[in-house]
């Protein structure tokens, strides 16, 4: 029987139909059949067919939702004046990691764009690596030099007390985290 609708959910109800008569859902190593308010389902594992009831809402859940159980972003950390740099620099030396420290400034609209793409990236590298940020605009002149600062947004990697590699972030934001990731991958 074929179907003509012009609305696509006269189509899926009566599809819906038409399978629910048959008893039977062919859904890629998955064969479903509608039993009560569930879904009966057998499972293709260990070269044998496995029963089991899966209630029809948390087959849609596990079908759509992705893994939460690591973040998607993590919020990087303010460095508000040179002696805060100095504990975290010392807290990085002993547990021998490195630190990316984003230099940037509240007006400069492609630092704004670069941060949340930074916390994406800081959720990458979660255990390896913590991320800070310093708004050269918000913390005294000295520390800006002690980083040698001279265009924004520049991303730096400190390691062992001193920086090793920087990049400066003129040019568009996924080009940026790319470059930052590269530089990660070389000192972890």
């Amino acid at each position: 029987m074929s179907v003509l609708a012009a609305n696509s959910q006269i189509l899926s109800r009566e599809i819906y139909q038409r399978y629910q008569q048959q008893h039977l859902w062919n859904n890629g190593s998955c064969l479903f059949s509608p039993k009560n308010s569930g879904y009966f389902g057998s499972d293709w594992k260990d070269r044998k067919w496995k029963n089991k009831i899966v209630r029809s809402r948390e087959w849609r859940v596990q079908a759509l939702w992705p893994d939460l159980s690591r973040p998607s972003a993590i919020e990087m950390e303010p460095i508000n004046d040179s002696d805060h740099l100095d504990q975290i620099l010392a807290r990085a030396r002993q547990l021998s990691q490195p630190i990316i420290i984003d230099w940037m400034a509240a007006w400069c609209r492609k630092c704004i764009y670069l941060k949340p793409k930074l916390e994406k990236l800081a959720a990458e590298f979660d255990t390896k690596i913590k991320f800070y940020y310093v708004d050269v605009n918000k913390v005294p002149q000295a520390l800006v030099k002690r980083g040698n600062i001279s265009k924004m947004p520049t991303i730096q990697l400190w390691k062992d007390g001193e920086m090793k590699e920087e990049v400066i972030g003129g040019h568009k934001a996924w080009l940026v985290t790319e470059e930052v990731r590269q530089m990660i991958k070389k000192f972890v």
